[in-house]
């Protein structure tokens, strides 16, 4: 039984899919490690930790001799890495916590793994040779779009935050360690994911969050912001694709194929709430939308092409995005309305 590491396994994107994985492939363990910042949460994983193919690890990926003695004693034959801070609005605040998990994690994750499979650049250890290091990127580090084009794998990057910053240095180092010690690595960049689990601070709990409570739902700007949606378990199965099929060195973008501008993704978020919990005073959510003063450097439209992985693997995105958006409200009204009754 082979042995993968998930980092950052009980967060948003990394918990769906630690629940996914371990689903679809019995036959696999995995060592879950994350650090259980605010971001992340052991109720993300309800329902596996109990799994003996589930271990859980509370642990920071800077931390070496941590993660250089659970490629030790559990054998690591795959990295599937998520661990990252990824909220744009915590990154202009405090930049230098960004740069030390996403670009010292990424390194220390790397070096260990290149140490533990391989013998020298260009030169895998006998019996190692499937080993493979999967990263987890975003398509932040392209920068922004004007009204027409999407990001293209070979897309410069131009990063326009200091979390995206952080998160190119971190795919550069990806590729270096492919490039010059021959080690199996693969990239994905993906589009803004949306789903159960997600964080409060996102975009989408927000509004759910804030409508629900009563609260202005604060829209940055005037809410035209354009961004690709991406429904976290269509994520999930391209990541397993690429993970287990794709070539080694290769990068490849997953988008959902879902661009809405933010103002009209919270007006729908809006019409869902009026119809599964209703205001009591009969009016809609939508009157709560305020406009607030914009981000700072806030990227204009972000938009995947996805013609890559469709061609190469077979990938496409499977669902509707008012499917998925409802999907969502259902859960995070669930979910609020339980932790209201609760206190």
């Amino acid at each position: 039984m082979n042995t993968i590491l998930i980092t950052g396994g009980a967060g948003f994107i990394g918990s769906n899919f630690v629940h996914y994985f371990l689903n679809a492939h019995p036959d696999v363990r995995v060592v879950n490690l994350d650090l259980l910042t605010y971001a992340g949460s052991l109720d993300n994983l309800e329902g596996v930790l109990s799994d003996p193919r589930h271990i859980f690890v509370k642990g920071d990926v800077t931390d070496a001799e941590l993660v250089n003695s659970l490629f030790q004693n559990y054998d690591i034959r795959g990295v599937i890495h998520f661990a990252a801070e990824s909220h744009v609005d915590n990154s202009i605040a405090n930049p230098g916590i960004f740069v030390r998990t996403n670009v010292l994690g990424t390194y220390v994750l790397l070096d260990s793994a290149y140490r533990y499979w391989m013998e020298g650049p260009f030169k895998v250890r006998p019996g190692y040779e499937g080993c493979r290091f999967h990263h987890i990127s975003t398509d932040e580090v392209y920068g922004s779009l004007g009204d027409e084009g999407k990001f293209r794998e070979d897309t410069p990057y131009a990063p326009n935050s200091p979390y995206s910053a952080s998160k190119a240095g971190s795919d550069m180092l990806v590729r270096s360690y492919h490039h010059t010690y021959g080690m199996n690595v693969v990239i994905t960049n993906c589009s803004n994911n949306y789903g159960p689990r997600q964080h409060l601070e996102k975009f989408i709990p927000t509004v759910i969050r804030t409508a629900l409570s009563g609260q202005a739902i604060p829209i940055y700007g005037r809410g035209e912001n354009v961004r690709d949606w991406l429904y976290v378990e269509d994520h999930c199965e391209a990541i397993d694709l690429v993970f287990h099929k794709a070539p080694a060195g290769s990068t490849y973008n997953i988008g959902g194929e879902n661009e809405r501008r933010n103002i009209d993704v919270a007006r729908e978020i809006c019409s869902i709430l009026d119809d599964l919990a209703p205001r009591e005073d009969g009016r809609s959510y939508a009157e709560q939308l305020t406009f607030v003063q914009d981000r700072p450097g806030h990227d204009w439209r972000y938009a995947m092409d996805i013609s890559k992985i469709k061609r190469d693997l077979g990938w496409s995105p499977s669902t509707d995005f008012a499917q998925g958006l409802r999907k969502t409200v259902e859960w995070f009204v669930e979910r609020l309305g339980r932790a209201g009754r609760d206190k």
